[in-house]
């Protein structure tokens, strides 16, 4: 190792690439007498030909074959370390984000945010990684998520927060509900049978408390997982749900529903990116939170 630097790592992964000296060093900007004189000390250090001149070009000794992948990964990780301190890029950015987010987030963000990628960063991966809410913080803290974005009150030690919006509930049924008409009443609210979205984990548990707090619990005819199923459900009977008013707004889009003001007191909530200390000052990170604060958050 006292031996070795880090330019003739650079020569030998390009002519494992190339298989030519001639094209390596134009590659990494060195003339053929400097790529020569590299290969001969990696040839004295290894004590190994390394690369054999073939018909095909410079191909490589078993042991040249068995070196190649681990030192193209020392590279990469020195120059994304490197590029990390330098800034990132998005236009030539290769990344792949991976979020936590609910179905109703999914419905909410991806949309725009897919859109802003594909015109400012064409390169970048979207992924939505969903995993019990109870790891989600290690996730975070491990970089195997980048950013867990939602109404996720549990989210707190080592985290870093930034609100986005605040959101509040709202009454959603059927256009042609045969009972209810442009308005809700709160008796008509407490006769009618509900849909209830049970979220582990998540704040809307709100939704649940309020209903045991009012007295409704004999009221909830089915309860469901996730908010994406209840249009289809609402479609076809006469019951109601209560939701977040940007996931009705989506839904009154998709379908023939009508979103009412609800009559009963249930606390707003504050929707909010978060993400780990440890990548606080990442520039990739910065810039998505970035991108999600300029599509997302509400203006002072």
């Amino acid at each position: 190792m006292a031996d070795l630097d880090l330019n003739l790592l650079r020569a030998f992964d390009a002519i494992a690439t190339e298989g030519s000296v001639t094209v390596a060093g134009e590659r990494i900007g060195l003339s053929q007498p400097a790529m020569s004189n590299a290969l001969a000390r990696l040839r004295a250090l290894f004590g190994d030909p390394l690369f054999v001149r073939t018909p095909r070009g410079m191909r490589p000794t078993p042991f040249a074959q068995q070196l190649a992948q681990p030192v193209r990964d020392a590279l990469r990780l020195i120059q994304g370390a490197l590029q990390q301190h330098a800034g990132f890029d998005p236009r030539s950015s290769a990344n792949t984000f991976r979020f936590h987010m609910s179905d109703i987030g999914e419905m909410v963000f991806l949309p725009g945010l897919l859109e802003r990628v594909k015109r400012d960063a064409p390169g970048i991966k979207i992924e939505v990684v969903r995993i019990p809410i109870k790891d989600v913080h290690a996730a975070l803290e491990a970089g195997e998520l980048d950013l867990a974005v939602g109404f996720l009150p549990g989210l707190t030690t080592g985290m870093r927060q930034q609100p986005l919006f605040r959101e509040h509930y709202v009454c959603m049924l059927r256009a042609d509900h045969p009972n209810i008409g442009a308005k809700i009443s709160a008796r008509q609210f407490r006769e009618a049978a509900h849909v209830l979205v049970s979220y582990s984990g998540t704040g809307h548990q709100v939704i649940g408390e309020t209903f045991i707090k009012e007295g409704l619990s004999e009221r909830i005819a089915v309860r469901v997982p996730h908010f994406l199923v209840v249009p289809m459900i609402l479609a076809r009977t006469e019951l109601i749900v209560t939701v977040p008013s940007r996931v009705a707004a989506v839904f009154a889009q998709m379908g023939n529903f009508k979103v009412l003001p609800l009559p009963l007191s249930m606390p707003s909530f504050e929707v909010r990116l978060h993400w780990h200390q440890r990548f606080h000052q990442d520039p990739a990170n910065r810039w998505l939170r970035e991108v999600m604060a300029e599509l997302y958050a509400e203006q002072a």
